[in-house]
């Protein structure tokens, strides 16, 4: 195949800041694309080339194949590379890149076919003896048919998107009572976040870990496991916290993951770089739980304990390179915290805004990967993940010592992040291990204690953070005005934010309105005026950076008023719905 001379990165954040640095170091021309809030983003500057798609939305901008080919063709690219989310599963987009004449970063349609579905994943994984959890063959159709499911083998189940990922449009129910609405939300996320929703169904483990093989695949078959990862520390389903390599398995398990990796991927004649993804049950169990065919989030901790450059191997075997060496020998231990625009004080609600500062940490075994710099805007349209902070150290005891230095050191304000939860957990016995490593994909929910105060904007140390500005009109003319916040009204007898959780889901404070927490998009109404409600019942649900939230009653009362239709984008402060007096 040709050498790749100038790369179109379809995606945007850090994995496209990512994807230019490896490009430059190889001397390939990078192209960014950007949605009109990314104008000014750091991925924009770090590319040699950037061209708008002229659009605010995923749809419109960075999912949308007929713009993306556009400006391949514009900027004379030889090559796409999708990074990871929007478009980089899509056998479509895959097929349009070829069908162009244009070099693909990834694996063939074919095999995105047969491994970026879960249901024909698991058909593979069957074929080659994989170890599996009883599961669904095909897609349901109805929550009838889940029902149905979870009274044959047994609950909790897992309803899962299959061309999902990333935890959206995975849904864990625990009674037969919840599985209509989670079978709904699911679909529902699902077809938002990747434009399909088809689901199906497994027995899902208890307290399973999540273990994945990192893999690289040549045109000539042959497959190397780079490295294992442990990403066990999720919330809502998705990573917050990960490790390579795996700590606390047996060699037969190590075993068990690299041989089912290797057989999956050579079944399908795969090429480039995927990840095999397994759960790991409390007795031991291993179960394939999907092939992700594309980079990862949390790639940079193989990268770290092996010095492979995961990035610039795929440009390597796209273009027809072979895998000279085996699977690499581990050296050390390495960690990735992302770096998310979520309060965790507040079950992890996303939260848009502007970064106030942005103090990276630095010193021995530290890296971070970032697609942010202070005053960038985060939107509510994308994900909420800001950067990565990546640490190594010569044991995972060395590795744990540099995390809690670099979390103490590493700066952000204007926003809420996740930082606090970090700091928090890299002293906490269940993931230190003190006592054996006991964190599993819903330990969060479960177990953790979460006393971490929510966010309270004190944080920011600009000057004008401590300043909102106003949108007035005078005479047909508008002008924005510098208000200080102690001139601002009180916001008196509306509810301002989240109070308690649980599962992943919000409920409102007492008082007589419910107002949106975070700018979000109403994707569900589940009351209507008249209606009369329940503490704890559901009332509606926001999307905002691709996740759901549900916001249930924090009391009994009848609903006077709902101020949002379905589909409508709010921002934060509107008055969703009021209650009777």
């Amino acid at each position: 195949m040709p050498r790749i001379t100038k790369v179109l990165i379809a995606n945007r954040g850090e994995i496209a800041v990512r994807i230019a640095r490896a490009a430059r170091e190889g001397g390939i021309t990078s192209v960014a694309v950007y949605a009109d809030q990314d104008r000014d983003k750091l991925h924009v500057r770090r590319s040699d080339e950037a061209y708008s798609l002229y659009g605010s939305t995923s749809a419109d901008t960075y999912l949308s194949i007929p713009k993306l080919m556009a400006i391949a063709k514009r900027s004379k690219a030889d090559a796409v590379h999708p990074g990871y989310g929007f478009l980089a599963e899509n056998p479509d987009f895959a097929r349009a890149v070829i069908a162009a004449g244009l070099t693909w970063i990834g694996p063939s349609p074919e095999s995105i076919e047969a491994l970026g579905d879960k249901v024909s994943a698991r058909h593979v994984a069957e074929k080659v003896g994989a170890p599996l959890a009883p599961g669904t063959s095909d897609p349901v159709e109805t929550a009838d048919e889940v029902i149905a499911f979870a009274k044959e083998v047994g609950l909790p189940i897992a309803i899962k998107a299959a061309f999902g990922g990333g935890g959206r449009g995975l849904k864990v129910a625990k009674t037969l009572e919840e599985i209509p609405e989670l079978f709904e939300s699911a679909t529902r996320e699902a077809v938002a976040a990747f434009g399909r929703g088809e689901c199906f169904v497994e027995k899902y483990l208890e307290k399973p870990r999540h273990v994945e093989t990192q893999c690289l695949a040549d045109k000539n078959g042959k497959v190397v496991v780079v490295s294992t990862r442990d990403c066990s520390l999720q919330r809502r389903h998705q990573k917050l916290v990960e490790e390579a390599p795996a700590p606390f398995l047996t060699e037969e398990q190590n075993k068990i993951l690299y041989d089912a990796s290797k057989a999956i991927l050579k079944e399908v004649g795969y090429v480039g770089a995927g990840t095999c993804e397994f759960l790991v049950g409390l007795d031991g169990t291993i179960s394939f739980l999907e092939v992700n065919t594309r980079i990862q989030v949390e790639h940079p901790v193989s990268e770290e304990v092996t010095d492979i450059d995961l990035v610039r191997e795929q440009f390597r075997l796209a273009e027809g390179g072979v895998l000279d060496y085996d699977d690499p020998e581990i050296r050390g231990h390495a960690f990735e915290f992302r770096l998310n625009g979520e309060d965790p004080g507040r079950n992890f609600l996303p939260q848009p805004g502007q970064i106030a500062t942005y103090r990276r940490s630095g010193g021995p075994g530290i890296r971070i990967d970032s697609g942010v710099i202070a005053g960038d805007v985060v939107s509510g349209a994308f994900d909420s993940m800001l950067g990565k902070l990546i640490v190594f150290g010569a044991t995972r005891e060395q590795a744990l010592e540099r995390s809690r230095r670099a979390l103490f050191e590493f700066e952000i304000s204007g926003i809420p992040t996740v930082l606090p939860f970090h700091r928090k957990i890299v002293n906490d016995p269940a993931f230190t291990a003190e006592d054996g490593f006991k964190v599993y994909t819903n330990w969060i929910e479960s177990e953790f204690v979460n006393d971490i105060e929510p966010w309270s904007g004190e944080a920011e140390t600009l000057e004008e953070a401590k300043r909102r500005t106003v949108t007035v009109e005078v005479d047909g003319k508008r002008f924005e005005v510098s208000i200080p916040n102690r001139l601002l009204p009180p916001n008196d007898g509306l509810i301002k934010a989240p109070k308690r959780k649980t599962q992943g889901s919000v409920i409102a404070e007492t008082g007589r309105a419910i107002v949106a927490p975070m700018q979000a998009t109403v994707v569900k109404l589940a009351v209507k005026p008249g209606d009369k409600v329940l503490t704890g019942d559901l009332v509606l649900v926001l999307e905002a950076m691709k996740m759901e939230q549900p916001v249930y009653s924090g009391r009994d009362g009848e609903i006077e008023i709902v101020g949002a239709n379905i589909g409508d984008t709010v921002k934060a402060g509107h008055v969703l719905v009021t209650y009777k007096d």
